[in-house]
């Protein structure tokens, strides 16, 4: 038997007050869970696989590496840069390239 494409046996069934109240342990764990309510399935909870901290570290050295290049193709400081992303101030014409130049990559 499947729930939604899943075998009921990698899946856990839990109700709508079980999932709020022990929502903490099932977000960090691993199990596939089937958020119930009254019995019927409302949603479902599939994780990240565990290489979770591995796909994070990449992003924050893409991350990084954008930066840098950034800083070195406009001559900015990183707390320009910095000040770009700050909403309260206005968007200078000047560093519209920058911005057109950030939205292009991927982080």
């Amino acid at each position: 038997m499947t729930t939604g494409g899943y075998k009921e046996d990698v899946v856990k069934h839990v109700g709508v007050r079980e999932f709020r109240d022990h929502a903490t342990q099932y977000l960090s764990g691993d199990e596939v869970l089937a958020v119930e309510r009254h019995g019927e399935p409302i949603g479902f909870y599939i994780p990240t696989s565990a290489n979770r901290r591995e796909r994070f570290e990449q992003a924050l050295e893409r991350f990084e590496q954008t930066v840098q290049r950034m800083v070195a193709e406009t001559g900015m400081s990183e707390d320009e840069l910095a000040d770009l992303f700050d909403l309260k101030q206005p968007l200078p014409d000047a560093q519209a390239k920058t911005i057109e130049i950030l939205t292009k990559d991927d982080f």
